[in-house]
C-alpha cells in the first residue's frame, strides 16, 4: 500500500531525472557504501559508545529484520520520539529499510503533540523512551492504542523486557531465516517531517527519498563534507537542520562522524568538541548567543578543533555575525531552510560581508524563487516581499491536508512559505522576518525580526523579540520582550538607540518588557505564542505603556 503524498507533475519529475537530482536510489544508499567500501570507519559517537559503519548497517539491519519478521512493511507508519541517543538513527536507518514510514518527533514533545501525530498517522509501531515522563507507565500507551487500533508494536530504550527492549532488538538478530526487506521505491514517502510551527501540532511533510537524497548530496558538498568531519549534533536529531543541512545524513554521505550531544548547553558542547575533535557544528541564534557569552568569559574556549559553525532556524542578527569568527575562531556559515524543502547556503568560500549579511542562496540550480507582493506580483530585487518556491527537494503538500495546501500553494505548485525576504542581484536571500510576525500597526506594517536585529545592536541587549498586541485604536501595537546583561536599562535609552539608527517612530516598540529568559520552542526558537499569552494575561493596560519594564 502507498502512502498518499502529492507527487511532482511528470514533466518536472522527469527534467529532475534528466538533470541527475533524483537518481531513485533509497535514503539508506550512503550508509550502504560506507559498510561495503569503508565497514572499520567511526560514522557515530555517543558519550562512550563508538559505532563503525559495520556496526551502524548490522544494528539497524537486525531491527529491520526483526520488525519485518513481524509483518511490518511497506505502507506501515511508526511514532517515534527518542532524545538525542545513537539509537535515534539506528532506528531511522532500519525503518528505511522496510519501507515503514515515520514520523519523528522532538523529545520535549507531550501528549498533545503525539496524540496528534497518532491521530494522523495511525501507525502499527511506537519506538519512544522509558526516561520520558509520558512512557515511565502504560497509561499513555493505551491511550496511543485507543487512538490507533492498529498500534500493534511498541519498542522502548531503557526497557529490561526483552520483548519490548529497544536495545534488544537491536543487538539480537532474528531467529531463522532473515526475511527480504527493501526500501519503499524512491519517489514514494521515505518518511514524515515536522513543520516548523509553533502552534498546535505540526502537519506533517511526506519526503520521498528521491527529493530528500538529493538534497543531501548537494548539502554536503557545498559543505565541503568527507571522511575528515567531525559533526556535532546538539539540536534535537529530528530538526531538519541537523538531519539533512548537510547534518547526519550528509555526513553519513561523506564518510564522516556524527557526534551527539545532549543538547546545545556550552558548557556540556565544548568539552565534547575538546574531546572529540569536533569540525562543525549547527545551531540556532539564541543557542549561538550562549556560546558567544560563554567563549567571551572563558578566554582560550576549547575549540580549536571547530572549523564551521551553521546558524539557521531563524534569522541571525548581523552583529551577533560579526562576533562568531573573533570569538568561537570559525568560519560562520550562515542557513535559511525549510522542513518543506528549500535550502539556502552562504558559501564557504563567500567574502565576509556577503556571510554577515545575507542567509544565503538556493542549493539547486532549478530552485525557483518568487518574490511576490500581497498581490502575488514580482518586486524588485532588494525589496521585502513573500517568498515563494518550487524545486527538485520542495515538497508539493502537507499530509491529508487539502484545506491548508489550498492556501499555500499557487497554481502552478509555488509553496508559499510565509517568510518575508529580500533578494540581491547576486541571487542570496535577507531573511526580513514572518507574514505572520508582521504588526500591522494602524495600516503601518513592522516587520518584527528588522526591529529585532536592530534592538540586538545595542551592547546591553542579548535577546530580542517584538510581538503584536491588541490595541482597539490601532488594531496593533507592538510590544518588545527584552533579555538584557544590565538591571540599569530604560525603555527612554532603546527608543534613542532605534531612532539613532534611523528607524521610522512607528517602528518603535509601543512597550518594552524585561524578562530573565525567553521561552523557547522545542527547536530552540523563541516561543513568540508564550509571550504573546502572556500579553493576553496581562492585558490592562498602563498609565505609560512604552515605559512598561516589568
Amino acid at each position: 500500500m502507498k502512502l498518499e503524498h502529492n507527487p511532482w507533475p511528470t514533466e518536472l519529475a522527469q527534467h529532475y531525472r534528466d538533470k541527475g537530482y533524483w537518481r531513485d536510489e533509497p535514503l539508506t544508499r550512503g550508509l550502504d557504501w560506507q559498510r561495503r567500501h569503508r565497514p572499520d570507519a567511526i560514522g557515530l559517537i555517543c558519550g562512550n559508545r563508538q559505532f563503525r559503519y559495520a556496526d551502524i548497517d548490522g544494528l539497524s539491519s537486525n531491527l529491520a529484520a526483526r520488525l519485518s519478521a513481524n509483518g511490518l512493511g511497506h505502507g506501515d507508519t511508526a511514532l517515534v520520539q527518542l532524545p538525542n541517543v545513537a539509537e535515534f538513527y539506528l532506528v531511522f536507518l532500519a525503518l528505511l529499510k522496510i519501507g515503514v514510514a515515520p514520523v519523528n518527533a522532538l523529545f520535549s514533545h507531550r501528549k498533545l503533540e503525539l496524540s496528534g501525530y497518532a491521530q494522523q498517522l495511525q501507525p502499527r509501531l511506537l519506538i519512544a523512551a522509558r526516561r520520558h515522563e509520558l512512557f515511565a507507565s502504560e497509561d499513555f500507551i493505551a491511550e496511543l492504542t485507543g487512538i490507533s487500533p492498529h498500534l500493534s508494536q511498541v519498542l522502548l530504550l531503557d526497557e529490561t523486557a526483552p520483548e519490548r527492549s529497544l536495545a534488544h532488538w537491536l543487538e539480537t538478530p532474528p531467529l531463522g531465516a532473515v526475511p527480504i526487506y527493501f526500501p519503499t521505491p524512491a519517489d514514494q514517502v521515505a518518511f514524515f517531517q515536522l513543520s516548523g510551527g509553533s502552534t498546535g501540532v505540526p502537519k506533517l511533510i511526506p519526503r520521498t527519498h528521491n527529493d530528500y537524497d538529493y538534497s543531501v548530496r548537494a548539502s554536503a558538498d557545498i559543505c565541503g563534507l568527507g571522511p575528515h568531519t567531525r559533526f556535532l549534533c546538539a539540536l534535537p536529531a529530528p530538526h531538519n537542520f541537523v538531519l539533512s543541512s548537510p547534518g547526519a545524513l550528509g555526513v553519513f554521505h561523506a564518510g564522516g562522524c556524527v557526534v551527539m550531544a545532549p543538547s546545545p548547553e556550552p558548557q556540556t558542547c565544548f568539552q565534547i568538541i575538546e574531546r572529540r575533535g569536533v569540525t562543525m557544528a549547527a545551531l540556532v541564534p539564541p543557542a549561538v548567543m550562549l556560546w558567544l557569552q560563554v567563549a567571551e568569559r572563558t578566554p582560550g574556549a576549547p575549540l580549536r578543533s571547530l572549523e564551521v559553525l551553521q546558524v539557521g532556524g531563524a534569522c541571525f542578527a548581523e552583529s551577533l555575525a560579526r562576533r562568531v569568527p573573533a570569538t568561537l575562531g570559525c568560519t560562520l556559515q550562515q542557513v535559511f531552510g525549510m522542513a518543506e524543502g528549500l535550502v539556502n547556503y552562504t558559501r564557504l568560500d563567500d567574502d565576509p560581508e556577503r556571510v554577515f549579511t545575507t542567509q544565503g542562496r538556493p542549493i539547486s540550480p532549478d530552485d525557483e524563487i518568487r518574490i511576490v507582493d500581497d498581490q502575488r506580483r514580482e518586486v524588485a530585487d532588494g525589496e521585502t516581499g513573500m517568498l515563494a518556491t518550487r524545486g527538485p527537494y520542495t515538497f508539493r503538500g502537507y499530509y491529508r491536508s487539502p484545506e491548508h495546501n489550498a492556501r499555500v500553494f499557487d497554481a502552478q505548485g509555488f509553496y508559499y512559505s510565509g517568510d518575508l525576504v529580500q533578494r540581491t542581484p547576486e541571487g542570496y536571500l535577507r531573511v526580513v522576518g514572518r507574514v505572520k510576525d508582521q504588526i500591522n500597526r494602524g495600516g503601518e506594517k513592522i516587520a518584527a525580526e528588522e526591529i529585532e536585529s536592530l534592538l540586538l545592536r545595542h551592547p546591553a541587549v542579548t535577546h530580542a523579540a517584538l510581538v503584536a498586541m491588541d490595541d482597539a485604536l490601532m488594531g496593533e501595537k507592538s510590544c518588545a520582550f527584552l533579555v538584557t546583561n544590565t538591571t540599569d536599562l530604560r525603555p527612554a535609552t532603546l527608543r534613542r538607540h532605534l531612532l539613532d539608527l534611523g528607524v521610522a517612530a512607528y517602528k518603535v516598540p509601543d512597550r518594552f518588557r524585561f524578562i530573565d529568559a525567553m521561552p523557547l520552542t522545542a527547536v530552540g526558537k523563541i516561543d513568540k505564542r508564550r509571550l504573546r499569552n502572556e500579553l493576553a494575561l496581562r492585558s490592562a493596560p498602563a498609565a505609560n505603556p512604552s515605559e512598561v519594564t516589568s
